[in-house]
């Protein structure tokens, strides 16, 4: 199987939540007191189902990656996934833009009317039979839910249909760090709602180390595992591009400013 589309096929499996929707010292160990105030649940959020500790601790990790204010205020992010697509999204406003080089095509996503629109443009033509159109944005859907949820998962601890479980405490199998260890499962949202992941928090800056993700919630083995390196900051919030080997998100930007052509024109 080629590279790319073995890529496309098992990320595209990654994907597991809803549309959109400083950093931290590592000198000192941050309280993991619940901070609801400062980081509310998104509606649908499975507090019932979820540990007290597991919620305090996914608190802490908005907290340290620079806070659900910093976040909730950062309007446009820009990435490049794994050398294969750039991505713009504009939070704010609910809109996207994917280009993807090698296959000529440039995708136009609209989500402010709470229903996906757009434009599609392959190979220079406009598409504009209606059901050719519907099937790319899904597509483009589905890359744009995985992408952004490789980019801001830290973020993401709490969305509509996620439950929180604190597994404990272990040695970061990739880092040999001491972590808090979260599981994360899904009900009702996304593309596969049947996977699971495992996130190994650091116990002294509460930035995740590694995940673990878990194509079937009942699988003993992850899927695949990856590092968080290559941490920096990002108009106030901590973001990892270098998730290990091939797996690189590139090019990131957040800015509060962009020309409104990016997601109008092609």
């Amino acid at each position: 199987m080629h590279y790319t589309t073995l890529v496309f096929s098992l990320l595209l499996l990654a994907a597991c939540q809803t549309n959109p929707a400083t950093g931290g010292s590592t000198g000192s160990t941050p309280t993991t007191t619940p901070l609801e105030d400062d980081n509310p649940p998104a509606d649908g959020f499975d507090a019932a189902g979820s540990d007290a500790r597991a919620i305090a601790i996914a608190d802490s990790v908005v907290k340290y990656h620079g806070g659900r204010r910093a976040y909730d205020d950062a309007r446009f992010f820009t990435w490049n996934f794994f050398n294969v697509r750039t991505l713009t999204w504009d939070k704010e406003e609910q809109r996207v833009r994917i280009e993807v080089p090698d296959k000529d095509i440039v995708y136009l996503l609209d989500y402010s009317n709470d229903d996906l629109t757009g434009a599609v443009r392959k190979e220079g033509e406009e598409m504009t039979n209606p059901d050719s159109l519907s099937l790319y944005l899904q597509s483009a859907n589905s890359m744009f839910i995985n992408d952004s949820y490789w980019l801001v998962q830290p973020f993401k601890l709490k969305d509509s249909g996620v439950t929180l479980k604190y597994v404990g405490e272990q040695t970061d199998p990739l880092k040999n760090r001491p972590s808090e260890v979260l599981e994360l499962t899904f009900r009702d949202v996304g593309d596969t709602p049947g996977n699971r992941y495992r996130l190994f928090v650091d116990q002294d800056s509460y930035r995740i180390n590694t995940w673990q993700f878990f194509r079937d919630a009942a699988d003993a083995e992850p899927s695949m595992e990856t590092p968080y390196d290559g941490y920096r900051e990002y108009d106030g919030i901590m973001l990892s591009g270098d998730r290990g080997g091939r797996f690189q998100l590139g090019n990131i930007a957040v800015t509060d400013e962009m020309d409104e052509s990016v997601f109008t024109e092609f």
